[in-house]
C-alpha cells in the first residue's frame, strides 16, 4: 500500500508531495503521529498559558490581573484543552508512530481515516479558542460543563463549545476504529495477542474504552443543545428536569475517561522500565490482565464524583468499594514495575529518570484517589484543593510525564538523531522539583478548607499559594527547554546507532531477544560484559 501523496505539475511529472502538500494529504502514519505530537505541544503552551494566568491570579490573595468571569473561562478551558488538545492527541500521536512498527505491520489499516482524524483537531480546537475573542467571552462553567450552569445560564458562546466536543469526539471515535482494526487484523505472522508489547495492548484496550464513552459525551451536549435552543428541559428542574441526570451522564463518560489518559503511559513505562533494566518485564500476562481489569472497572465507578449529591446509601456504598477495587489491578502493575528494577542492571538515562518519576508520583496520585473513594472523608474534601492535588498527580506526573519519557525513548527512533542527554536530565530535574513544588503544596490547602475555581482565597492560604504559582511558572518556562531539546535533536544531533540504549554505557548484553533471559530473573542475573 503507498502512502506517498503523488503530486503533478506542469508537465505531468509525478512525484512525492512536498512542503505543506505534504503534511495536508499525508496518509503515512509517521508523518500522522508527527502532526498530532507537534499539534498536542502547541496546544501544550496554550493550555498551559491559560494555567499561568490562573496562577498568576491566585499569587496572593484579592483580586489582581483579570477579572473573575475571565478567571472562570481561564479554569474551564486550560481543563478543556489540555484533556482533550494535550494528552490524548499526544498519545494517539505516539500509537500511530509505533503500533505499526511495533505488531509488523507496513502502516494504519485504515490510512485515509487516519488523515481524517487528526485534521478534525486542529478545527474542533480553533472553534473552542475562538469563543475567548467573541463578545460573549468563552465558556466559563469548569471543564465538566456542569448543568443547568452550561445551559440556563451559559454565554452564547456555548453553542460553539458544543460544537467542538462533536468533533472531537468524532476524531477520538475514528482514530479509535483504526487503532482497534490495525492492531486485531495486521499483526505479523506469529504475533499472537498474549506476545504483543505492552504499549499495544494498552493502546487496544484504550481504543474499546473511546468507543464505549464518546458516543455518551456526544449524547450529553446534543441534550444540553436541546435545553438551550429546543425547549426541552433534561437538566432543567423548573421543567421537570434533573441536574443530577447531566452529572451520571457525564460521569458515566468522564471515569472512563481519565483511564483512557493513563492506560497508555502505563504502556510506554512498562517498555522503558524494561529496557533500562536490562530486564523483561515482570509478569506480563498479569500486566495485560491488570490493564483489562482496570478498563472493566472504570465502568462501574463514575459516582464517585458525586458523593455530595444525596444519593442513597447503598449507592455510596457500592461506589465507595467498587472504587477502591481499582487500587488492586493498579497496585498490581506497580509492584510488576518495581520488580522489573528489582536486581536488574540499571542505568539511569532521561527516559528512564521520567519512568521512575512517573511510578512514585503517580501512586502518590493513587493514594489520594483512595482517599477520595472513602464517602465520609470525600464529603470533607469535595470541591476543595485537595481534589485539584489528586488529579494533577495523576496527570501531570503521571499522563504527562509518561509521555515525555516515550518521547526522548523513541526520539532516535523517529529522528536518527540522538538527544542531548546532559539538557535531558536539566529538563527532568527541574520538572520534578517544580512539578512537585506546584502540585504537592495544594493537598494542604484542600485539607484546610480552600474551594477550587475561585479567583479569591481567604488569607490563611496566602504562602502556600505564593509557593504553588512559583512552583508552576518554573514547570511551564521548563518545557520549554523540552522543546529546544527536541528541535536541537533533529537539527544537529548526533547519529543515533542501531543499539541506541546500550552504546549509552557501552554495555552489550549476553542476551538479546534471539536468546531469552532466565525466566525467572530473581536469582540468576543476566551476565554483562
Amino acid at each position: 500500500m503507498s502512502t506517498i501523496v503523488e503530486t503533478h505539475d506542469d508537465h505531468g511529472h509525478h512525484g512525492p508531495a512536498k512542503g505543506l502538500t505534504r503534511w495536508l494529504y499525508t496518509t503515512n502514519h509517521k508523518d500522522i503521529g508527527t502532526l498530532y505530537l507537534w499539534f498536542s505541544f502547541l496546544m501544550l503552551f496554550i493550555g498551559g498559558a491559560m494555567a499561568m494566568v490562573i496562577r498568576a491570579e491566585l499569587f496572593e490573595p484579592g483580586l489582581q490581573i483579570v477579572q473573575p468571569e475571565f478567571f472562570n473561562q481561564m479554569t474551564t478551558n486550560h481543563g478543556l484543552i489540555m484533556v482533550f488538545g494535550v494528552i490524548m492527541p499526544a498519545f494517539v500521536g505516539l500509537a500511530n508512530w509505533m503500533i505499526p512498527m511495533q505488531i509488523g505491520a507496513p502502516d494504519m489499516a485504515l490510512p485515509r481515516l487516519n488523515n481524517l482524524s487528526f485534521w478534525l483537531l486542529p478545527m474542533a480546537f480553533g472553534i473552542l479558542i475562538s469563543t475567548l475573542f467573541m463578545p460573549a467571552g468563552g465558556p466559563n462553567f469548569g471543564w465538566t460543563f456542569y448543568a443547568p450552569l452550561s445551559t440556563t445560564y451559559a454565554p452564547d458562546t456555548v453553542t460553539f463549545f458544543i460544537f467542538s466536543v462533536h468533533v472531537m469526539g468524532a476524531s477520538s471515535i475514528l482514530g479509535s476504529i483504526n487503532i482497534i482494526t490495525t492492531i486485531l487484523n495486521m499483526r505479523a505472522p506469529g504475533m499472537t495477542l498474549m506476545k504483543m508489547p505492552l504499549f499495544v495492548w494498552s493502546w487496544l484496550i484504550t481504543a474499546y474504552l473511546l468507543i464505549a464513552v464518546m458516543p455518551v459525551l456526544a449524547g450529553t451536549v446534543t441534550m444540553m443543545l436541546m435545553d438551550i435552543h429546543f425547549g426541552t428541559s433534561f437538566f432543567d428542574a423548573a421543567g421537570g428536569g434533573d441536574p443530577v441526570l447531566f452529572q451520571h451522564i457525564f460521569w458515566f463518560f468522564g471515569h472512563p475517561e481519565v483511564y483512557i489518559m493513563i492506560l497508555p503511559a502505563f504502556g510506554i513505562v512498562s517498555h522503558i522500565i524494561e529496557t533500562f533494566s536490562r530486564k523483561p518485564i515482570f509478569g506480563y500476562s498479569s500486566m495485560v490482565y491488570a490493564l483489562t481489569s482496570i478498563a472493566v472497572l472504570s465502568f462501574v465507578v463514575w459516582a464517585h464524583h458525586m458523593f455530595t449529591v444525596g444519593m442513597p446509601l447503598a449507592g455510596e456504598l457500592f461506589f465507595m468499594y467498587s472504587t477502591m477495587l481499582i487500587a488492586i489491578p493498579t497496585g498490581v502493575k506497580v509492584f510488576n514495575w518495581v520488580a522489573t528494577m528489582f536486581r536488574g542492571s540499571i542505568s539511569f538515562e532521561t527516559p528512564m529518570l521520567f519512568a521512575i518519576a512517573f511510578v512514585s508520583l503517580f501512586t502518590i496520585g493513587g493514594f489520594s484517589g483512595l482517599m477520595l473513594a472513602i464517602v465520609p472523608a470525600d464529603f470533607q474534601y469535595h470541591d476543595t484543593y485537595f481534589v485539584v492535588a489528586h488529579f494533577h498527580y495523576v496527570l501531570v506526573p503521571g499522563s504527562l510525564f509518561g509521555i515525555i519519557a516515550g518521547v526522548y525513548y523513541w526520539l532516535p527512533k523517529w529522528t536518527g538523531n540522538m538527544y542531548d542527554e546532559t539538557l535531558g536530565k536539566l529538563h527532568f530535574w527541574l520538572s520534578f522539583f517544580s512539578v512537585n513544588l506546584t502540585f504537592f503544596p495544594m493537598h494542604f490547602v484542600g485539607l484546610a478548607g480552600m474551594p477550587r475555581r475561585y479567583p479569591d482565597y481567604a488569607l490563611q492560604f496566602a504562602d502556600f499559594n505564593a509557593i504553588v504559582s512559583v512552583g508552576a511558572f518554573i514547570f511551564g518556562f521548563t518545557q520549554l527547554l523540552l522543546l529546544f531539546i527536541v528541535i536541537k535533536s533533529i537539527r544537529t544531533g548526533k547519529k543515533a546507532s542501531d543499539e541506541v540504549w546500550e552504546d549509552t554505557k557501552d554495555w552489550g548484553l549476553e542476551w538479546t531477544l534471539d536468546s531469552p533471559p532466565p525466566y525467572h530473573s530473581f536469582t540468576v542475573q543476566p551476565e554483562v560484559k
